[in-house]
């Protein structure tokens, strides 16, 4: 059995521990509440862009786009976004198991946002043909556009012939899941519940021609649904690192009342002998 001085220490040791894992907490909680806020704002925006494309496909006699056209499937390239640090439960593993699991019969190269991502996927010796840190915590706009455009250009040059995206979906503060959704080609069936505010768009007259109005309109719906990810997942691994620090400070806490229960049982153990020593001494010492 250990002994007292080394269950003092281990009390003292797991105590300083919970003094971090509840700071960390206090820190996330206090982050998280800013980029749950960022995330509300990010909707209307996206869905403006979203009614956007809408009115286009919905309204005219049948655009015609490359991004709206599907192609054979030679490879594929998966965006996955995940954080640049860990003590966040399974919040990075969960959303890497998803992306590999987005084409599993293709050939697949990867494009991560956020350090972990890129060492789950090297470590299983992926192609990744590029990687992103520091922005997990805090995307903003301009990140998502410089990603967007590098991807959207392998698009276009045929490297890739479809894409897809793996993030974290906020459900609540304390669940959230990794999704997984297909960015390139588009489908035009998508846009044909989106509401639009015109009566008849058939009226609505695209200059210089619909095509051209798709071509610019279409990259912005692309960086703004990969903004929207990033912003969702910041939320999402800021609540999953309050939830996981939250039960390591309770943890924490119980380990503790086990091992206050353990020295007492060892302390009083202690005690019981040195009287059990002095007793037979005097014993001795009578007889």
């Amino acid at each position: 059995m250990a002994s007292m001085r080394d269950i003092k220490r281990r009390i003292k040791s797991v105590g300083s521990t919970q003094q971090i894992t509840k700071a960390m907490n206090l820190v996330a909680s206090s982050k998280l509440a800013r980029a749950k806020t960022r995330f509300s704002e990010t909707k209307p925006f996206f869905r403006y862009t979203r009614r956007a494309i809408a009115q286009i496909v919905n309204g005219s006699s049948g655009a015609s786009h490359p991004y709206l056209q599907s192609r054979e499937v030679k490879k594929v390239c998966v965006m996955v976004i995940t954080g640049d640090r860990g003590l966040c439960g399974g919040y990075n593993t969960n959303v890497c198991k998803a992306a590999l699991n987005a084409a599993p019969d293709t050939d697949v190269t990867f494009v991560t946002i956020g350090g972990k991502g890129r060492d789950y996927l090297r470590h299983r010796n992926k192609d990744i043909a590029k990687s992103y840190r520091g922005i997990s915590e805090k995307p903003n706009y301009d990140d998502a556009r410089l990603i967007g455009e590098k991807v959207l250009k392998m698009y276009d040059e045929g490297e890739v012939d479809e894409i897809y995206l793996a993030y974290t979906e906020f459900v609540s503060t304390i669940s959230n899941e990794p999704k997984v959704i297909k960015l390139m080609p588009l489908n035009a069936d998508e846009f044909t519940d989106v509401k639009t505010e015109d009566k008849d768009l058939t009226l609505t007259i695209y200059e210089p021609g619909e095509e051209e109005v798709l071509d610019y309109i279409i990259p912005k719906y692309v960086n703004t649904i990969l903004y929207g990810a990033m912003v969702e997942s910041a939320a999402c691994e800021l609540s999953s690192r309050m939830t996981a620090m939250d039960s390591a400070t309770e943890n924490a806490s119980e380990m503790i009342d086990d091992l206050n229960l353990l020295y007492n049982r060892v302390r009083q153990g202690a005690i019981t002998q040195e009287i059990t020593e002095i007793v037979g001494g005097s014993n001795a010492l009578q007889g």
